[in-house]
């Protein structure tokens, strides 16, 4: 980690801010998995307070298990007492007890982000509530994060957090190819711009062949055979005008990441309140 990184102040971690209730059921959630089989990542609060030193208290604990883990996942937790559900069957479930919950999550929700053999090889080992897990890798958590651009909810500041804390320790190669291996190298290198305009005395930390390789490869891109719109990648709800009304194809549809049933389930549920 850099010097400067770890300047940021010492904080209660999201694990300090929980009362007894909500700790007995992550903990007790953990273990159901364990005891089941279910291999799992912990992400969320509590990987984002680990990279950046930022503490975020939430009700909800964020789990990420493999595709073909999902339903078993689901199926420990509803022995171990929760009432369960499968909220986006392409990407997320969800596990209940009183007010706090679950994300049982096994993709992003644009389907792009599928959590695979490659999330348990790069995790970290942790403490968690007392329990040994391993935490989502800074670089999956990168690039999970970069597509998150709603109007009530944009992730570029915690991609920037993120950056800022483990820039000088990032597997940059690993992270270029979650990103080119999708043709979404252009979002990655807006996201390294942006912090290096964010971030200008920590901007040393990008290496200048990424960028270099990132630009080249944004240069000499064709466009791709459908004329697709790929804001949908970002937000479910500010690029739909480009689809009903200038009927650009939908890039989650045509890049295979999304059903048009999953999209239907996925825009029905916008809260336009």
């Amino acid at each position: 980690m850099s010097e400067d990184a770890q300047q940021t102040p010492e904080r209660p971690r999201p694990a300090d801010l929980l009362d007894d209730q909500a700790r007995d059921f992550y903990v007790s959630a953990m273990r159901a998995l364990r005891g089941a089989g279910v291999e799992f990542l912990v992400g969320g609060a509590y990987a984002f307070a680990r990279y950046t030193g930022i503490e975020r208290h939430t009700k909800d604990f964020d789990v990420f298990v493999r595709a073909a883990q999902a339903e078993g996942a689901l199926a420990a937790l509803r022995a171990a007492g929760c009432e369960t559900e499968r909220t986006f069957p392409h990407w997320l479930g969800k596990a209940f007890r009183g007010e706090y919950f679950i994300d049982v999550i096994h993709s992003s929700s644009n389907g792009v982000g599928v959590v695979d053999d490659g999330w348990f090889e790069r995790a970290e080992r942790d403490t968690v509530l007392g329990e040994d897990v391993r935490l989502m890798a800074a670089e999956d958590m990168i690039w999970h994060k970069s597509y998150v651009m709603e109007r009530e909810r944009c992730d570029v500041a915690d991609v920037a957090h993120l950056l800022r804390g483990r820039a000088a320790d990032l597997d940059w190669t690993y992270l270029a190819r979650r990103f080119e291996e999708r043709g979404h190298g252009p979002l990655l290198l807006a996201q390294l711009t942006l912090f290096r305009f964010f971030y200008p005395h920590e901007a040393h930390h990008v290496p200048t062949d990424v960028l270099r390789a990132l630009h080249e490869a944004a240069l000499t891109a064709r466009p791709p055979a459908a004329r697709e719109c790929r804001g949908t990648l970002v937000s479910r709800e500010q690029y739909l005008h480009d689809l009903t009304e200038w009927h650009y194809e939908d890039a989650r549809v045509t890049g295979g990441f999304m059903t048009p049933e999953d999209v239907a389930h996925w825009t029905a549920a916008i809260d336009h309140g």
